[in-house]
């Protein structure tokens, strides 16, 4: 077993991982992911104990107990393009011996939940309720960089740029399923269940406007119109498909709860922003430690 580099495998000072300035210790098998660093004490505030406190940029971690389940609550920042770097570092923090700096033969498992916040495509999912993402199709591109085509599901990916048609406009989606298994644990007639939407920006991606014109005018109108398996392409957000994607490959688990904010279709924002996210976070708790 090769020994990693030290520009691949890249440590602090302090034998911390580069990015999250975190050691092997100090992290649960259940991760509790959050997009907003301010949003990690939201989480936090419910356990009956914290044990570690770290950050660097943006990334806050939290790691404490709740009902006796030691948990992990870390902010990603926005877009896959942190993912990569979360996901990455905290799989090498279960699973690659920092002193050898080599892989471990036993590997370790870890269970992610996602708890973000997004924005609703269709009319009749309304604001303030919660959407569990069955499924993600990313437009940012994230998965075309690792050889990810055993996670993908092609099926999905296939019908759906046919149906887009936005090849031209070099759109190309790729698509990952949520872990079942896991998702399981967070049903109830609470949840809603749909295909959600990984864009790489927040205004064009997401076919809004300011002073720069989108560029594919019915963007939104067109996903709300396509379906998969009696799934609608549901809502928009910037971290579920590299979240899917990445979990699979390095054999995690990976559930993405969405608590929507806002509807697209009939332009309505959430008064209730932070209640709606806190009862998501009660809610993820309770069906952890169920």
């Amino acid at each position: 077993m090769s020994t990693l580099g030290s520009s691949e495998l890249i440590l602090n000072p302090d034998g911390s991982i580069y990015h999250l300035n975190l050691l092997p210790k100090d992290i649960a098998t259940t991760i509790i992911t959050v997009g907003d660093p301010n949003r990690v004490s939201m989480v936090s505030k419910y356990f009956d104990a914290v044990d570690i406190k770290k950050e660097k940029r943006e990334f806050l971690t939290h790691t404490g107990s709740y009902k006796g389940k030691r948990i992990t609550v870390i902010s990603t920042g926005i877009g896959t393009d942190n993912i990569d770097i979360v996901f990455n570092e905290l799989d090498a923090l279960a699973n690659i011996d920092f002193t050898t700096k080599k892989i471990k033969e036993e590997k370790t498992q870890l269970d992610f939940i996602r708890i973000g916040t997004s924005g609703s495509i269709q009319p009749d999912i309304p604001v303030d309720s919660f959407l569990l993402s069955s499924k993600a199709v990313g437009f940012d591109g994230l998965m075309h960089f690792y050889e990810a085509g055993q996670v993908r599901n092609i099926d999905l990916e296939q019908q759906l740029n046919q149906f887009l048609g936005w090849k031209s406009h070099n759109i190309v989606a790729y698509a990952v399923d949520s872990d079942v298994s896991l998702a399981q644990k967070f049903n109830s007639n609470r949840i809603r269940f749909g295909i959600t939407v990984t864009n790489s920006g927040f205004y064009g991606p997401q076919g809004r406007s300011l002073r720069l014109p989108s560029k594919v005018s019915d963007f939104n109108s067109k996903l709300a119109a396509f379906s998969y398996q009696n799934l609608p392409l549901t809502n928009h957000e910037m971290e579920t498909a590299g979240m899917y994607g990445l979990a699979k490959l390095h054999g995690h688990r990976a559930v993405s709860m969405n608590a929507i904010l806002a509807n697209r279709a009939t332009m309505e924002f959430s008064k209730n922003g932070y209640k709606t996210v806190d009862d998501l976070i009660k809610y993820a708790l309770e069906k952890i430690v169920s």
